[in-house]
């Protein structure tokens, strides 16, 4: 009985490591392989690349894209919650209150750090 179950496992496991593989092994093996140092070039809308690729972006777009990422976890979790009031009852309010409060909290410390104000 369980050893039926895990073949089907290994075997789905085993199919969806080889497709990949076997796609990428045929792919390699059919394409052109003909390096030339204008192939290697940086292409960036026809124009040749000039200066650093790597620019230093400020710290706050990290931290607001953070908060940003924060705040829309709070939504995905509201849906199941709206979903499942009536089944949950008051005990869903008071975990829900617990969770609005711990994302005030945070959002209260940063509001305090001042990380929401854009210089």
């Amino acid at each position: 009985m369980y050893l039926t179950s895990y073949t089907f496992v290994i075997f789905f496991l085993l199919l969806g490591i080889a497709l990949p593989v076997g796609g990428l092994t045929f792919g390699r093996f059919l394409r052109p392989h003909n390096p030339y140092p204008e192939k290697l070039v940086t292409y960036e809308s026809g124009i040749l690349p000039t200066g650093d690729a790597q620019v230093r972006f400020k710290v706050a777009y990290y931290i607001i894209a953070l908060e940003f990422v924060i705040f829309d976890v709070e939504t995905i979790f509201f849906y199941p919650w709206a979903v499942a009031f009536d089944e949950l009852g008051w005990f869903g309010v008071q975990i829900m209150l617990i969770f609005i409060f711990i994302l005030a909290v945070g959002l209260a410390y940063s509001w305090k750090k001042k990380v929401l104000e854009w210089n």
